[in-house]
């Protein structure tokens, strides 16, 4: 579950009714990312608690979770990218066309986490965006991910 600071997340605002397992208000079960604007207005910032439902061994958070959370994160900073560079009064479905994750070292259960995201300059449709995953002030798995921004009406903003 994620820490509620900030007021709306993007999800909340543009999504509500969405029930992606990763992001979506709308799902109880779900992880419960929330993702926010940084200060710069660019990237976009999470925080994630992970707990012990979330469990690889030991106590290291699972990397299939990481991957979720990156998967969801990295989407709505590409939907919020393409927004920006558009001047969309709201983001543009997105959906995930490839995703790399690297991971640097275990990240403990327990503790926030802390996601940020950064979507470069698009190319036509795709979005390559880069995040990271931070636990007390260390780098712990990183991620670069290319999204298509597509024209479909029955899609969710942020890719769901």
């Amino acid at each position: 579950m994620s820490p509620r600071p900030r007021g709306e997340s993007l999800q909340e605002r543009f999504a509500p009714t969405n029930r992606c397992f990763g992001c979506g208000p709308a799902n109880p079960a779900g992880l419960g990312l929330r993702s926010f604007v940084g200060a710069d207005g660019e990237t976009l910032e999470a925080e994630f608690l992970p707990g012990p439902q979330h469990v690889a061994f030991g106590e290291v958070l699972h990397g299939g979770v990481i991957a979720a959370l990156f998967d969801c994160h990295a989407n709505w900073a590409a939907a919020h990218g393409r927004m920006r560079e558009r001047n969309l009064e709201a983001p543009p479905a997105t959906v995930t066309a490839e995703l790399q994750v690297t991971f640097e070292r275990p990240t403990p259960l327990l503790i926030p986490v802390k996601l940020v995201a950064r979507a470069l300059p698009a190319e036509g449709r795709r979005i390559v965006v880069e995040s990271s995953l931070v636990a007390e002030g260390v780098l712990t798995a990183r991620c670069r991910g290319t999204f298509v921004a597509v024209d479909d009406p029955q899609r969710r903003p942020g890719g769901h």
